[in-house]
């Protein structure tokens, strides 16, 4: 099977790497930090807005590549701090209020930039 690649800001693509993969019905979303279209930072200093971006990043991938959050089967979080998980959950749980996807999250000392907090990766199967 064909890979396609998919940028859903053409204007600010990223260099080495597609935002999202897919390969027949599956969709890879890059991880996703808390850049608007624009690659500004969005939330300096605050997990649950830089969370909420980062899930608007996934859903911009996620079209760009022909699949919607409903069909999200697997998201990875990264946080920086333990203390901004309530914050990250709060945003996941907003937008998964039911039936969402399986989750982990994983604790890093560190993202591509200091002032990122958190990263969003994320799988969807499209029927």
């Amino acid at each position: 099977m064909a890979r396609q690649v998919f940028f859903p800001h053409p204007n600010n693509k990223p260099s080495g790497f597609s935002t999202a993969t897919r390969v027949g019905n599956m969709v890879f979303v890059s991880g996703q930090v808390a850049a608007d279209e624009n690659g500004n930072l969005v939330g300096k200093g605050d997990a649950r807005a830089q969370a909420d971006q980062c899930f608007r990043n996934v859903q911009a991938a996620l079209e760009a590549a022909g699949a919607t959050l409903d069909d999200l089967t697997k998201i990875t979080c990264f946080l920086v701090k333990l203390e901004d998980y309530p914050a990250y959950a709060a945003a996941r749980l907003a937008v998964f209020p039911e039936n969402g996807p399986a989750s982990s999250t994983v604790m890093n000392t560190h993202l591509v930039s200091p002032d990122y907090l958190v990263e969003v990766e994320a799988i969807a199967v499209v029927e």
